[in-house]
């Protein structure tokens, strides 16, 4: 591991209770910093009520630290929609955000819409398949924002078991992302869940940024986050355990390819490579081929977005 890298370990890694509520909110009331918790969700119906309802209870109503919760929701054809009204969030439907660019399915492509309907300087995201949530989550990431003027993003870290066994999940984390980060940029090489959904940044920072539409949007903001605020800029939080749903292995190879082709994007943006992935499915007594695209589309940073500036200008 780079020296560079052992240090900022020390300086920049901590854990939710180095920053208790109170500290955090006297630091919010002496700044005057808005938050924002935004939640992309996608068919979340089961979970996203619960981990709304934690997020306002323990730290808008308790404790004053988030000023909005926002729930984007990309397309549920359940009620997901209706639990996360229900338990007082404000839920913007994806395509109502930015009408004038069409919006593709992907992870991504939610988290850039919703700078466009929140206000908070600071944004955090937290993916709405949460189970046993705790508000920590959102507390442990914004705190060193509001506490640390030169902090400009925030990851979570946290175990992730895989069924009964603890530390197995995160595989596309271990397989690709981590051997990418690594090899190619290894001054990311210290942290723990660099494609973990629940993370804070500064809008100020978020609206520079380009962000890949699907599942590359956590590895290409770290980069880019990386080249334009510098290592010291970034840091992350140990909020304990992340319980969550998995999925299938299919499904993880085509999150590792679109992590991979958003790598190969930063590395050079020279000529395309075939931007699709083929996997196998047993048909019968043969092995039928399934080709599946791959994201390679990004959106610019907002700051260059038309109605974007005018909102700010407003």
């Amino acid at each position: 591991m780079l020296e560079e890298v052992e240090r900022w370990l020390t300086d920049r890694s901590w854990s939710v209770a180095d920053r208790p509520l109170h500290r955090m909110l006297a630091a919010k009331r002496a700044t005057g910093q808005t938050v924002s918790v935004v939640l992309p969700a996608l068919d979340e119906e089961a979970t996203v009520g619960d981990i709304v309802s934690a997020i306002r209870h323990d730290l808008v109503l308790q404790v004053p630290l988030v000023d909005e919760v926002v729930v984007v929701d990309s397309g549920s054809t359940d009620r997901t929609a209706e639990v996360a009204a229900a338990a007082g969030a404000r839920v913007v439907h994806r395509d109502a955000i930015l009408p004038r660019i069409p919006a593709v399915p992907g992870k991504g492509e939610v988290l850039w819409r919703s700078l466009l309907v929140t206000r908070g300087d600071i944004v955090c995201f937290v993916d709405a398949d949460l189970r046993e949530f705790s508000s920590d989550f959102v507390s442990g990431i914004v705190g060193p924002l509001l506490t640390e003027p030169d902090v400009q993003l925030v990851k979570a870290m946290y175990d992730r078991p895989l069924g009964s066994a603890a530390g197995q999940g995160g595989r596309v984390t271990e397989l690709m992302a981590r051997p990418l980060l690594n090899m190619h940029w290894p001054r990311l090489a210290g942290f723990v869940q660099p494609l973990g959904g629940e993370y804070a940044a500064r809008r100020s920072l978020l609206e520079q940024l380009p962000f890949p539409v699907g599942y590359g949007v956590e590895l290409g903001m770290l980069v880019d986050a990386l080249h334009l605020a510098g290592l010291d800029a970034l840091a992350q939080v140990d909020v304990g355990v992340r319980i969550h749903r998995h999925q299938d292995g299919q499904a993880l190879g085509r999150m590792a390819a679109a992590i991979y082709r958003t790598a190969q994007l930063r590395l050079a943006r020279g000529h395309l490579i075939r931007p699709s992935l083929t996997q196998f499915e047993r048909t019968g007594d043969t092995f039928e081929p399934r080709t599946y695209s791959v994201d390679t589309e990004e959106r610019p940073p907002m700051a260059e977005i038309a109605e974007y500036r005018a909102r700010r200008v407003a």
